[in-house]
């Protein structure tokens, strides 16, 4: 039996009020319900991490550990003035060897009709900088103050659960194909 794919999913915002959390929620439950892979919820909020420096100097002990143990990532980011959350990028920014030849898949979350769009365009070249290989198809959540009702539960479900799937489906065999490249490298196959 092949052990389970492990994908968390990052909140990457730590602003009160963030919508962006309903839909890391939904992403999380989603994820989970799939069998062969295990999730967790990783938010950016609760991780402790010093300013006064960057990089590894500043590393989180259980957001790396957490990085290495990942065969891929979600990361649901909301977009702000078109960009992404300087907090995410700091957090990120602390792990490099975690991340190596392990994919990414993104959700973006907006207020406006782009459901992030311009987030996601902008994050590509830091995942692959990063070493993390994004996924062909994002995910978007587009005016997200109307997604959800009161009791944070989605209103269209069904169009967003289609839609999760695409993303999930593509996310999960990439994760298998470059979990099986780390595990098997080339030069191994080349004795």
């Amino acid at each position: 039996m092949r052990k389970a794919l492990f994908i968390p999913v990052i909140l990457g915002t730590s602003r009160q009020g963030r919508q962006s959390e309903l839909v890391a929620r939904f992403v999380v439950e989603q994820v989970a319900a799939r069998d062969g892979v295990e999730t967790e919820l990783v938010d950016i909020r609760t991780i402790a991490i010093a300013v006064d420096d960057a990089g590894e100097s500043i590393k989180n002990s259980q957001f790396s550990a957490t990085m290495e143990r990942a065969d891929g990532l979600i990361i649901v980011v909301p977009e702000y003035n078109h960009g992404y959350p300087g907090l995410l990028k700091h957090v990120l920014d602390t792990c490099l060897k975690e991340y190596i030849h392990k994919a990414v898949g993104l959700c973006g979350v907006s207020a406006g009709a782009f459901g992030g769009t311009r987030v996601i365009q902008n994050l590509l070249p830091v995942m692959r900088e990063l070493g993390l290989v994004t996924t062909f198809y994002d995910l978007n959540f587009s005016n997200v103050q109307s997604l959800f009702d009161e009791m944070g539960h989605l209103i269209d479900e069904a169009t967003q659960i289609r839609r999760l799937d695409r993303f999930l489906d593509e996310l999960v065999w990439m994760s298998t194909v470059l979990r099986y490249g780390r595990q098997n490298p080339l030069n191994a196959m080349e004795e």
